[in-house]
């Protein structure tokens, strides 16, 4: 009875051995990192290395508008600033979640995505179901060389979106306050900058000052992630939000975004104390600092 006892454990532990393999759909090792997409529940998620926590996309595998993460749903609250812009940049591909939603909501849009891995290109594609539109350009290379090429040209965007991470967290050079006054150069007149961070980090006050430094005063939403969002000239009060909001509403409900919940979520910061030091290209140990507060 022992012997049999031991050999059905041993057979449950094989097979959940095997269903935990069998939910890994990819796995290689690129230029950059190892890349990893499995699939649990219905849900089908990227991953950079092995940890346990760090997905760098999920997608529903029957609803795959639905924006499944907090963070992709209020990064589309940059509409409230902006509702109708023509040109969109966004940096950090994934498994191309934002633009793949954004050529549904802005067709007539021109939208660049860059993205450093050619790697993770190819998994979107294949696993994410990412396929470049009439109006989408990927361009496979560095985000700062990238808006630094786009400043000699001159090229100004309505919105930009920062989404680029790596295993740990976003990369330094595009934490500093250089890259953002790069960044703010290609900000058209009513230009929205959108930025997607860690809601709790040693990083927090220094990435807050940082953007204060480059932008001033900004809205925050803040859930599992916050998203800094700003625009050129002055942020929008909240009236102009709501009424931006009931512009954009009925585009944005196929993805499971409704103003009811982005609304609330708006917080302005404003200042931090000088002693709040600013990340630069000469000061920017987000190595040491990124992990939990």
């Amino acid at each position: 009875m022992r012997i049999a006892a031991a050999v059905i454990v041993a057979g449950l532990l094989a097979i959940t051995t095997s269903s935990a393999r069998g939910a890994e759909l990819h796995a290689e090792r690129s230029l950059y990192r190892n890349i990893i997409v499995y699939e649990d529940d219905g849900i089908r998620c990227m991953k950079f290395g092995r940890q346990a926590s760090g997905r760098q996309t999920c997608m529903s595998v029957t609803d795959r508008d639905r924006l499944v993460f907090d963070y992709t749903r209020m990064m589309m609250a940059a509409l409230y600033l902006n509702p109708a812009p023509r040109r969109v940049l966004i940096i950090g591909l994934g498994g191309g979640t934002l633009p793949s939603a954004l050529q549904k909501i802005l067709p007539a849009a021109k939208i660049d995505a860059v993205e450093i891995d050619p790697a993770v290109v190819r998994v979107a594609e294949k696993y994410f179901g990412f396929v470049r539109g009439p109006q989408t350009e990927v361009f496979e290379e560095d985000g700062r060389v990238f808006v630094k090429r786009m400043q000699k040209q001159r090229t100004r965007y309505d919105l930009v979106l920062l989404d680029a991470f790596d295993h740990e967290y976003i990369p330094e050079h595009l934490l500093t306050r250089e890259f953002l006054l790069e960044v703010r150069g290609l900000l058209s007149a009513r230009g929205v900058l959108a930025a997607n961070t860690f809601a709790s980090s040693r990083l927090y006050h220094f990435e807050s000052a940082t953007y204060f430094s480059a932008f001033g005063d900004f809205y925050r939403l803040k859930r599992s992630n916050r998203v800094i969002l700003v625009r050129e000239g002055a942020l929008p009060d909240r009236g102009e939000l709501a009424r931006n909001a009931e512009v954009v509403e009925g585009k944005l409900t196929p993805f499971g975004v409704g103003k009811e919940w982005l609304l609330p979520l708006f917080e302005v910061e404003s200042g931090w104390p000088p002693s709040t030091r600013v990340l630069t290209d000469q000061y920017s140990p987000s190595n040491l600092l990124h992990g939990p507060s």
